[in-house]
């Protein structure tokens, strides 16, 4: 199958567009009416430095490939519009496989309500699925940068940390499981297979008006810090406040690491971290709620300052550095 056989292929799989979209994928460029504003992420993943194809299915890197893409515009309160894939395609990889990759990323474009527009296809060394993604809001305003952070408003944290690293080691330390026992072994390594952009929690954290978010990929130790150069100000973050997903512990004692550290180092989790007014906390928790959002945590809180403070209970501080993909 050549390239025009096997877009042709993708086309007829992608789910119906949007209603900005008057021209989608076929023609030389997309055509989108959006109205307000928009919010544009591009994010790529490869094979050997995001995921390993031997540990997981092409339709979970499909998904993988837009939901990494998606958590960006949660972390900006956007509502999901039009996503662009660039296909990079091995020598190894047939078109079969290329449609189930595309199958996992039109299987969560339907659930998250995102229209495939357009894309590519090109042969490359090593699979690589490059994501462009454009999100919407009424106003430039109802955006939320990593910028707005100030002294006095409180740090949460949606959700649960730790699980993608520890899903990580897992699928390098099959061994491992034995620590946690099978079921929570598999739903940590689904946190590192299948992560979820947190999309609802971050238009309610963005109504509730929180000053700056971001969206937890590379570690909170390191993400923290990107809010706290963008702000001008210090996040002091508790240790004793920070959930732990289950299982994380065990497996850090298992593998010799501690599991705080790989909590705050480890990255991929893809919740979001917001800095809010300490008035709009009830609100912003009753909007996120639980269940699949898994609920919101006060974790710190922004003072006058620079940097990022860790403290362990008693004042002790910890140091530690986010996740860096090209050291």
């Amino acid at each position: 199958m050549g390239e025009f056989e096997l877009l042709a292929q993708v086309r007829e799989r992608l789910p119906p567009a949007g209603p900005r979209v008057r021209v989608g994928m076929g023609d030389d460029a997309a055509v989108t009416v959006p109205g307000g504003a928009t919010a544009t992420s591009v994010d790529a993943i490869v094979d050997g430095v995001h995921f390993r194809r031997e540990q997981a299915s092409l339709r979970q890197i499909g998904r993988k490939a837009l939901a990494t893409a998606l958590s960006d515009l949660a972390a900006m309160g956007a509502e999901p519009g039009e996503a662009y894939v660039v296909l990079g395609v091995p020598p190894d990889l047939d078109e079969d496989g290329c449609i189930e990759l595309v199958d996992g990323i039109a299987a969560l474009a339907t659930e998250t309500g995102m229209t495939l527009a357009g894309g590519d296809v090109t042969r490359a060394l090593a699979l690589t699925v490059t994501m462009t993604v454009v999100g919407h809001a009424p106003s430039p305003e109802l955006l939320v940068t990593r910028a707005g952070a100030r002294p006095g408003d409180v740090l949460m944290l949606t959700g649960e940390i730790g699980g993608a690293a520890a899903g990580l080691l897992l699928l390098e330390r099959p061994e491992l499981e034995t620590a946690v026992g099978a079921e929570t072994a598999a739903r940590l390594r689904a946190r590192q297979l299948e992560p979820r952009a947190r999309l609802g929690a971050g238009r309610a954290l963005a109504r509730a008006r929180a000053g700056a978010m971001i969206d937890l990929s590379d570690g909170l130790g390191g993400d923290a810090r990107h809010l706290a150069e963008e702000s001008g100000a210090l996040m002091r973050i508790e240790v004793g406040a920070l959930p732990l997903a289950n299982g994380v512990a065990e497996i850090a004692a298992a593998a010799g690491r501690d599991p705080i550290q790989l909590a705050l180092s480890g990255g991929e989790d893809y919740e979001l971290l917001a800095a809010l007014p300490t008035e709009r906390v009830g609100e912003a928790a009753a909007a996120v709620g639980g269940g699949a959002e898994a609920g919101l945590a006060q974790i710190g809180e922004v003072v006058a300052g620079e940097g990022v403070e860790i403290r362990l209970p008693g004042g002790r501080l910890l140091e530690t550095e986010g996740f860096d993909q090209l050291r």
